[in-house]
């Protein structure tokens, strides 16, 4: 029982960092991310060696949540899936709060200054994520190499990083919307 509760307490920390970090970057403190996950700074470092340890645990997690969207929207769009997942990013993950949005949209910025441990981790990730991209069920538009899934996917991050940043709502949804007609075109 002790270490199924211990494993959950990392569990929960992990997801706390990974939100932490998606919402304020590496800026966020030990305290702030001990908080966010209901434990005491001891316990953060009693579960990872600092904060740059808890930074690629972060990026492992998010990568790894957005590795498991593509899986769930190929699972449950079928030949749909493609256009439903672009769809989905410039809608939702254009508005819902940092914390719940993307890393690659959120995370990439704090990557450039990250160690290379934090890099590797992201470089091996966003590898099997345009693998699953372009190994999917067939779908309208979607990416047919690595080097396409990479470019599409740097389009949707840039079109969501972007249209936050405008702080205009329309000007937000005509990016939104020109890239996903330049991401699907006519089967957007």
């Amino acid at each position: 029982m002790r270490s199924e509760q211990k494993e959950q307490t990392r569990q929960r920390m992990r997801q706390a960092a990974a939100e932490g970090f998606r919402s304020q970057g590496y800026g966020i403190g030990v305290d702030g991310l001990a908080k966010r996950a209901g434990v005491t700074s001891g316990a953060f470092y009693a579960n990872f060696n600092s904060k740059a340890d808890a930074f690629r645990e972060a990026v492992a997690c998010g990568m790894d949540d957005l590795l498991g969207g593509i899986r769930y929207f190929q699972q449950e769009h079928g030949h749909a899936w493609w256009p439903e997942f672009v769809r989905f990013y410039l809608g939702e993950k254009l508005t819902c709060d940092l914390a719940q949005s993307c890393s690659l949209q959120t995370l990439t910025p704090e990557l450039a200054r990250a160690d290379d441990a934090a890099k590797d981790v992201f470089r091996i990730k966003l590898h099997a994520i345009a693998e699953s991209v372009v190994d999917g069920p067939g779908s309208p538009s979607k990416p047919a190499t690595q080097e396409d899934a990479l470019t599409a996917l740097a389009s949707l991050i840039g079109a969501v990083t972007m249209a936050r940043a405008m702080g205009d709502e329309q000007m937000a949804q005509t990016v939104a919307g020109a890239m996903q007609q330049r991401l699907l075109g006519d089967s957007a």
